[in-house]
């Protein structure tokens, strides 16, 4: 298969002021590499206490990015669980895979579909475009596709592919990622993505995701700077719209 025929998505997971400072690392590390079209998955209100608003030279930043051909995602409204309480079923489902930051895991339809909203407002606020939605650790919740669809958002994801809502077609899309929330889960990380390299060479599309604390692990860094040269060399980076658009 040829290098044009094979696509590459990369997403930056977790925007946020609070994280402003490892960004520009993730966002110099793609530049490096001359990826320009990318997702940058943008969280209006982390964890309660930073919001997108009061931080307009931060905005100015994603906005010129969203020029620049990057695709903005509302990624939840604050990402953690606060306040939640999971079931048991729900538990099991996420277990090893988040630490309480499932923020759409718990709550009603009602509750969701409002969150959607308010995150949805602070965006085209501050002059930023949504073309879709990513929940946090990509645990949908009722009738999640419905209430984006409805919002007129096209775009979203879980674990395992992508979706085009107007379409109704979704594409399998594996993602490499890391977590430095443990450092064994970093050295892990670091040992499953130099596997999968080559093993997934084959698929048509890839997902590469890229979260902000990734920066303050060395090892994960390399990582990702290997992982990225390697994916470059047989694929080409395109954006959600242009991958899920018919050939």
């Amino acid at each position: 298969m040829c290098q044009s025929s094979r696509q590459l998505l990369v997403a930056v997971h977790d925007v946020t002021p609070a994280h402003a400072k490892r960004l520009d690392r993730v966002f110099r590390l793609l530049t490096e590499f001359g990826v320009e079209r990318y997702a940058l998955l943008v969280v209006p209100n982390w964890h309660g206490t930073s919001q997108l608003e009061k931080h307009p030279e931060f905005v100015a930043g994603l906005r010129a990015r969203q020029e620049q051909g990057a695709e903005v995602f509302l990624h939840g409204l604050r990402h953690d669980e606060h306040g939640a309480q999971r079931t048991l079923w729900q538990n099991v489902r996420t277990w090893g895979r988040t630490d309480r930051e499932a923020e759409f895991l718990t709550l009603s339809e009602k509750e969701a579909g409002k969150r959607i909203e308010r995150g949805l407002e602070t965006l085209r606020a501050c002059g930023l475009e949504p073309v879709g939605f990513v929940p946090p650790a990509w645990f949908h919740g009722r009738r999640s596709f419905e209430l984006l669809h409805e919002r007129g958002l096209d775009l979203t994801e879980d674990s395992l592919s992508v979706f085009s809502l107007a379409q109704g077609r979704g594409i399998r899309a594996p993602a490499i990622e890391w977590s430095t929330r443990k450092a064994w889960r970093a050295v892990a990380g670091v040992a499953i993505a130099a596997v999968r390299r080559p093993l997934e060479s084959w698929r048509p599309l890839l997902r590469l995701v890229i979260h902000p604390t990734d920066m303050d692990v060395p090892s994960v860094v390399r990582s990702v700077r290997k992982t990225l040269e390697s994916l470059l060399g047989s694929r080409r980076a395109v954006t959600y719209k242009e991958a899920l658009t018919p050939r």
